[in-house]
């Protein structure tokens, strides 16, 4: 190309590659140095390496060697990243995504696994627990860079489609006749009186039929719940439940169960948990419940020896932060509508999901603070 300055007329290039037998490149060599998912790796590697005695137990000492369970760990961690609609798009991505690759710990020329790897590693990954095993390394990290409350926290639910249509509801005992076939028959339920005592799906009989509020439609879906501490934000516990009405104040009950609490702490929720056996269940557990008041057409259960102090107007205020994890699950982690059948395959994935949330969330605190 000629310089600004000069008169002469420029030269076509050409366009004809030739081909190289030898690069010394490497992915690393092209992931820019700035990038934050070094920082997530870096995260993620220490985690991985914690989880080393569970990968062992996971195979056996002699046979047919595998793709190790650290490249599946990361590749669907970058599902969620990156917004990755299926495990087809994901490996056909990982064939050409040079960032893709370092982050999976491929060189350039290393062959990709078949999307089927996942289908056939899933059960090994549930029987072992491993994304819970990789979620609790994420969060003993963070707790050791002091980025997670031991005394505030909030807690909230949501529901999660299912992958399952309405049409595939039928009666439990099989009055409803042979499905219409067709790729996508018309059914007429009107004047016919569904719930989950007398119906279910048949494509994934464990979704509950449920709805977020009056007025709103009916879906198939699970109860998504999570635990945040109020410091950061971050995720500290995540579970999915079958969707009942009262799913939301079991769950919460559960998670704090879990969660190790040296001393008294706050718990911040909204008006939905503010009744009697969850107020109670709390108190039993030495934890302070700063929920919401519900006062439509009923009196609270929460009073001013709780809402005088100022600690309670913060939990009100902080606890909105909570609907920041369910958006990012929902539109970046693809928890809009749930990608597997079952309540344990969807719980691997929201385990998974919520700790890609926290290490994007960490890595960019340490950029902030940097």
């Amino acid at each position: 190309m000629a310089s600004a300055g000069s008169k002469e007329a420029p030269v076509r290039g050409d366009a004809n590659q030739q081909l190289e037998m030898l690069s010394p490149v490497t992915p690393d060599t092209l992931v820019p140095r700035g990038h934050p998912i070094r920082e997530i790796r870096t995260i993620v590697d220490g985690a991985l390496a914690e989880l080393s005695p569970v990968f062992d137990a996971m195979y056996a000492a002699v046979g047919r060697p595998s793709i190790p369970p650290e490249h599946l760990l990361k590749a669907m961690l970058l599902q969620a990243f990156y917004s990755i609609r299926s495990e087809r798009q994901l490996c056909e991505r990982l064939q050409y995504d040079l960032l893709f690759k370092w982050f999976v710990g491929l060189n350039i020329l290393d062959p990709v696994f078949d999307h089927s790897t996942f289908s056939k590693n899933r059960d090994r990954l549930l029987e072992h627990d491993v994304a819970r095993h990789f979620f609790e390394a994420v969060r003993r990290e963070a707790r050791r860079r002091h980025l997670l409350s031991s005394e505030h926290f909030t807690v909230d639910g949501t529901l999660l489609e299912a992958w399952a249509s309405l049409k595939s509801v039928q009666p439990r005992d099989g009055s409803g006749g042979p499905p219409p076939s067709g790729k996508n028959p018309t059914i007429d339920f009107h004047g016919e009186r569904r719930t989950n005592d007398t119906h279910a799906s048949t494509t994934d009989p464990e979704a509950r039929l449920a709805r977020k509020a009056h007025g709103q439609e009916t879906k198939l879906a699970y109860a998504g719940h999570v635990l945040m501490e109020n410091r950061h934000g971050l995720i500290v516990e995540i579970a999915l439940t079958e969707a009942d009405g009262r799913a939301e104040r079991r769950a919460a009950l559960d998670m704090l169960d879990r969660e190790e609490r040296p001393q008294r702490v706050t718990l911040g929720a909204d008006k939905g948990y503010d009744t009697a056996d969850f107020i109670a269940g709390c108190r039993e557990r030495g934890v302070t419940p700063h929920v919401a008041q519900h006062t439509t057409n009923r009196r609270s259960r929460i009073d001013d020896r709780v809402t005088r102090h100022a600690g309670y107007a913060v939990s009100q205020r902080v606890r909105k932060r909570v609907e920041e994890i369910f958006g990012w699950i929902k539109t970046v982690g693809g928890g809009r509508k749930l990608r597997y059948i079952g309540l344990a395959r969807n719980q691997l994935w929201a385990t998974l999901t919520g700790a890609a949330f926290n290490l994007i969330r960490m890595a960019r605190i340490e950029r902030q603070a940097a």
